[in-house]
């Protein structure tokens, strides 16, 4: 119903902002990523939005670009995930981030956002993986060359390194470089660490 908002800055309190819109102000909820962009009180401002009509409530929720408008409708999709949590998401991880968590599978960088289990964690990147994560994976810098990177590293975790360890031995392999021969440079990497 309502996507975009145009006017003047009255308010700034995190994750909360009051926006005049020709004599009217509306209430809306940013994710972090967005607020630490926004203009000084005062100033004019623009942002996309996501009305959401619940039955105890009305809410609008704003964001500085499409990409954290997708990702958060994307969000919102999944069983479980209401917006309060979609918006802690999107404030503790940037869209790339995020697109890349999903890409590569690691539920340990969404585990470490308040409010997010292990099992809230790998729900959404099993629900995501073909949505997010390819539809954002250029803007993450996961084309295709990464999607093997992201089988080297679940290799590497089956092998039983760590998330850290396995990321850092992936960042040596070149890009394009084949599933077999990425595991063997990775554990080369290893190895001499």
């Amino acid at each position: 119903m309502i996507g975009r908002i145009s006017g003047t800055l009255l308010e700034k309190n995190p994750p909360h902002i009051l926006v005049d819109c020709q004599g009217v102000g509306y209430e809306i909820s940013v994710p972090m990523s967005t607020f630490f962009n926004l203009p000084n009180v005062g100033e004019r401002v623009t942002l996309l939005t996501q009305f959401i009509v619940r039955e105890d409530a009305q809410l609008l929720f704003g964001f500085g670009s499409p990409d954290e408008r997708n990702t958060f409708r994307e969000l919102l999709k999944i069983s479980g995930v209401g917006a309060r949590t979609a918006l802690a998401i999107l404030s503790g991880m940037s869209v790339a981030d995020i697109a890349q968590a999903v890409t590569l599978q690691e539920s340990g960088r969404l585990t470490k956002i308040p409010g997010i289990g292990k099992k809230t964690a790998e729900r959404l990147l099993l629900e995501l993986k073909g949505k997010l994560g390819a539809q954002l994976g250029t803007v993450a810098g996961a084309a295709a060359p990464h999607d093997h990177k992201s089988d080297v590293v679940n290799a590497l975790l089956a092998l039983g390194y760590s998330d850290k360890e396995a990321l850092a031995a992936v960042k040596s392999v070149p890009d394009g470089t084949s599933v077999s021969d990425g595991i063997k440079h990775a554990l080369k990497s290893l190895s001499k660490a």
